[in-house]
């Protein structure tokens, strides 16, 4: 594995058509927005996608879905003590070794050294928090999204006996008509350092950006719905770059060309020229 060579900031454009990208559980899964009507998209959503396209790279991650679950364990705590090493640093309790607990885990699964985890289990006295070099911010639309809301019904019986089958209203379904949405992250280096990411891991961070909604189409999500339209890539030579990474994302310049933006076509982008290392730029549109 090889040493991460410098700072990594990176951006990522995606556009969102008829459906819904992120729903609040607390507000009837609704797409998320703010008190200005901007969509949102919350970075722990962003990760789980990550996550998945890591495990469909065959790396193998901690922080699984149940329902993607490609081991036989059913919880955290059972996958933690999966691990014979590991296993045997939670069972020395309050004398474990925090460090060697620590270069464990991020040797074994690639999301606990790139996003960091805490290790506390109910019943253990052994708790360890791994700080991970990769942060990423929630994903904010370039412009306020329209939510479009729809009831939905069943023309079935869900138990035998009754005679009719009557269209019975489930619930609703919400979905936005469009927004473009920008993700943006960095990788830093001095905690890269400490749990083990590399430059080879970078590199599947990037694989994973640039297809993040690959096996990931659901009802409120069908195929095609969400798009990775663009991503910038700056890897910098230094540890800590002369340019900061909010110039460094502010640096991507976004405009509407009309009232209501309904495609990618509808924004004109420009990349403000920086005194650093320059991008590497990723078009799928």
């Amino acid at each position: 594995m090889t040493n991460l060579k410098g700072k990594i900031d990176f951006a990522l454009i995606i556009s969102v058509t008829n459906a819904n990208p992120n729903g609040d559980p607390l507000n009837g899964n609704r797409p998320r927005e703010n008190f200005d009507g901007y969509g949102e998209i919350s970075d722990v959503c962003i990760k789980r996608k990550i996550r998945n396209r890591f495990q469909d790279m065959g790396e193998r991650v901690f922080v699984q879905s149940d329902d993607r679950s490609d081991d036989s364990f059913t919880s955290l705590k059972d996958r933690a003590e999966g691990c014979v090493e590991l296993k045997a640093e939670m069972d020395k309790k309050k004398k474990a070794n925090r460090d060697r607990f620590s270069e464990i885990a991020c040797r074994q699964w690639i999301d606990v050294r790139a996003f960091g985890q805490v290790f506390a289990f109910k019943g253990e006295e052994v708790s360890v928090g791994i700080r991970g070099p990769v942060s990423i911010q929630q994903a904010v639309s370039k412009s306020p999204v329209d939510i479009i809301s729809m009831q939905i019904t069943k023309s079935v019986n869900s138990e035998a006996g009754k005679d009719s089958k009557a269209s019975d209203t489930m619930g609703t379904k919400h979905r936005i008509g469009f927004g473009l949405y920008v993700v943006k992250g960095s990788v830093n280096v001095q905690l890269a350092e400490k749990t083990g990411f590399s430059q080879e891991d970078a590199e599947l961070l990037k694989e994973a950006l640039k297809t993040l909604f690959e096996n990931d189409a659901s009802s409120a999500r069908p195929e095609g719905s969400m798009e990775v339209c663009r991503l910038y890539w700056w890897q910098h030579n230094e540890k800590t770059p002369a340019v900061s990474t909010a110039k460094v994302h502010r640096s991507i310049k976004i405009k509407e060309l009309k009232n209501r933006p309904e495609s990618f076509g509808d924004y004109e982008i420009e990349l403000e020229e920086l005194p650093c290392v320059k991008p590497e730029v990723f078009d799928f549109v």
